[in-house]
C-alpha cells in the first residue's frame, strides 16, 4: 500500500491507498498559518513534520493497516514558497508560504536585471513577490542575522522528503515555481541567479517527480510507526499533483478547477503554453515531458472560508454550508460585486497590492448577497483567466472540480452559469491532490502508469450553464473588471504600499 501526504496551507490532507492508487481512506491534521499586514505568509516547518507524523500513524490505526503493508510514501505540497535550512538541515526561520507578498522589491530587482517579458519566456512565468527566488532575496536583504546562517533552501514538500530519507531534493513541478527554472533547459538558471545575487549551492538537485529518493531513515521510520523498507518517491507541487488526481494527465483529457484555498484552473499540454498578456503561466507536470498551464488567483477558497468565518456567530466553526447553501439560486445581488483580492492577486491580473472589496452594497443587501457576491467574485476572476487560455489558443468546453469548494452545489452552479460551459463534480474532491500524488508514486515504484488516474475519480454531477443566467453574467463581467481597474490607483496609493516602496528605496530594513 502507498501513502500519500498533501501539505496544504490550512492542514495535512493524507491518505492511503492500495498499489494501484486506489483510495482507502483519508485523514486531515491542521496547523496554523499566520498572517499579517504587510503581506507576511509564514508557517513552522516543525508544524508540517508533526502533522506528517500524526496523520501517518492516525491513517494506520485507522485501517488496522500494519506497517509492513506499506511500501511506498509519497509528499504533495503548497509551492512557491521557501524554507531556509541551516547546515544541519533544521530551518533558521518560519516557513515564507506562497501568499506571502513582501519582496516586491527584490521582484523589481530582478525585472530591472532580466527584463519582464525575457523572463517570462525564460522561466514559464512572471516574476511576481509569490515566488521562492523573490523571498529567498529578501531575507538576505532584511535579515542578514538569519541569512548568516542559511546553506540551503527548498520548498514545503522537499523539508519533508529531506526529513524522511534524509536526501535534500526537489522534483521538476516544483523547482518550476521557484523563478529559479529554466524550463526549456530543466535546470536552475544561471541567468536569473546572476541576476539575483544567489549562489546556486543554495538550491537542491532536481529530480523526476516519479524517482526514488532513498528509503525512510531509522528515525523517520520510528517516528512514523512505519519500516525503514518504506521506499519515499519524491512527488511534486500540489497544481500539477491535482491534475493528475482529476485524471487529467494528457492534452485529450480536457481542463480542471481546483477550489483549495488558492483556485486554479489548469490542463495538460506538451509545451509550454506563453500568454501575450502575461496572464497565465506554465509548470512543469509531475508526467516526465508534459507541462500544466494554470492560472492560479490567490484567495479563491479563502475569499469563501473569509466571508463564512466573518458571518457565522463563532469564526472557528464558519457555517460555510450552510451560508453557501442561503446564497443559491434565487438570490440576484442587485450589482453588488466582490474583488477577491485578499492576498493581493496573481492571474490574471498580477497586483500584489490589490485587496479585497465589496462594490456597490446597499442597505438592503443581506448576508446572503454578501456570500452570492463572493462566490460570483471568484467566478469572475477565473472568468478572466479561461478567457487569457482561449485567447492563447486553448479549447476549454467543459471543467471537472475538485478541492473542498467542489462539494458545493451552489457554488458550481454559480460557475457554470458565470462561464457559460457544464462544470463537473468528480468523486474524488478533497483527497485529489493526495490521488494524484499515490499515483504518480504506483509509477515511480513500477506498479502502474499514469493512466490508471482516469478511472479512479469518476464524474459524479454535472451542473449545466442556464442561457439567461450566463448573458447576465456576461454583461456584469465586464463591469466586475472595470471595479478593479477603477480601485488599482487607489489600492496601489494605500499606506502600507508606500511606507513599503519607501523602505526599499531607502534600503532600510
Amino acid at each position: 500500500m502507498i501513502i500519500a501526504h498533501d501539505l496544504g496551507t490550512t492542514g495535512d490532507k493524507a491518505s492511503l491507498h492500495h498499489d494501484d492508487g486506489r483510495l482507502v481512506a483519508s485523514v486531515t491534521v491542521p496547523y496554523p498559518a499566520h498572517f499579517t499586514a504587510g503581506g507576511v505568509a509564514e508557517q513552522n516547518p516543525h508544524d508540517w513534520w508533526d502533522a506528517t507524523v500524526t496523520a501517518t500513524r492516525e491513517l494506520l490505526a485507522r485501517t488496522g493497516t500494519a506497517p509492513a503493508e506499506i511500501a511506498g510514501l509519497v509528499v504533495s505540497g503548497q509551492m512557491m514558497g521557501a524554507v531556509l535550512l541551516d547546515a544541519a538541515g533544521e530551518p533558521v526561520r518560519p516557513a515564507i508560504i506562497w501568499a506571502d507578498t513582501r519582496s516586491g522589491a527584490q521582484q523589481r530587482e530582478l525585472e530591472a536585471a532580466l527584463g519582464a517579458e525575457h523572463a517570462y519566456r525564460l522561466l514559464g512565468h512572471r516574476l511576481n513577490p509569490t515566488y521562492s527566488v523573490s523571498k529567498i532575496m529578501w531575507v538576505r536583504d532584511n535579515e542578514p542575522d538569519v541569512w548568516a546562517r542559511v546553506r540551503r533552501t527548498c520548498v514545503a514538500k522537499d523539508f519533508i522528503v529531506l526529513r524522511l530519507t534524509g536526501r535534500l531534493a526537489t522534483d521538476r513541478s516544483d523547482a518550476s515555481g521557484t523563478n529559479a527554472y529554466d524550463q526549456q533547459r530543466g535546470t536552475w538558471s544561471d541567468e536569473v541567479l546572476t541576476a539575483a545575487r544567489l549562489d546556486p549551492a543554495l538550491f537542491p538537485e532536481i529530480l523526476d517527480s516519479t524517482a526514488v529518493v532513498g528509503a525512510l531513515t531509522a528515525d523517520a521510520a520510528e517516528q512514523l510507526g512505519l519500516h525503514t523498507g518504506v521506499r519515499v518517491v519524491m512527488g511534486g507541487g500540489d497544481g500539477p499533483m491535482a491534475a493528475v488526481g482529476s485524471g487529467i494527465v494528457s492534452p485529450e483529457d480536457g481542463a480542471y478547477v481546483c477550489l483549495g484555498t488558492s483556485s486554479w484552473i489548469s490542463f495538460v499540454t506538451e509545451a509550454p503554453l506563453l500568454d501575450p498578456a502575461m496572464r497565465t503561466f506554465t509548470f512543469d507536470n509531475v508526467v516526465p515531458g508534459l507541462f500544466v498551464p494554470t492560472a492560479t488567483m490567490q484567495a479563491g477558497g479563502a475569499s469563501v472560508q473569509w466571508i463564512a468565518e466573518a458571518l457565522s456567530p463563532d469564526p472557528a466553526k464558519p457555517e460555510t454550508g450552510r451560508l453557501t447553501a442561503e446564497a443559491a439560486d434565487g438570490i440576484d445581488t442587485e450589482d453588488l460585486y466582490f474583488l477577491p483580492y485578499l492576498l493581493g492577486e496573481r492571474a490574471p491580473i498580477w497586483d500584489p497590492h490589490a485587496r479585497g472589496a465589496f462594490v456597490g452594497i446597499g442597505r438592503h443587501h443581506t448576508r446572503a448577497h454578501l456570500v452570492r457576491a463572493v462566490l460570483e467574485g471568484t467566478a469572475f476572476n477565473l472568468l478572466t483567466c479561461i478567457q487569457a487560455f482561449r485567447a492563447s489558443g486553448a479549447v476549454i468546453d467543459r471543467i471537472d472540480a475538485v478541492g473542498g469548494g467542489a462539494q458545493s452545489d451552489a457554488y458550481l452552479s454559480v460557475l457554470a452559469d458565470v462561464w457559460g460551459i457544464p462544470v463537473r463534480r468528480r468523486t474524488i474532491v478533497e483527497e485529489a491532490n493526495s490521488l494524484g500524488a499515490a499515483v504518480t508514486a504506483a509509477v515511480g515504484l513500477g506498479l502502474a502508469d499514469f493512466s490508471a488516474a482516469r478511472a479512479l475519480s469518476e464524474v459524479t454531477a454535472e451542473f449545466v450553464p442556464d442561457a439567461a443566467r450566463h448573458a447576465a453574467y456576461t454583461r456584469r463581467h465586464a463591469r466586475f473588471t472595470a471595479a478593479y481597474e477603477a480601485l488599482a490607483p487607489w489600492f496601489a496609493a494605500a499606506p502600507h504600499v508606500q511606507t513599503a516602496d519607501a523602505l526599499a528605496e531607502s534600503g532600510a530594513h
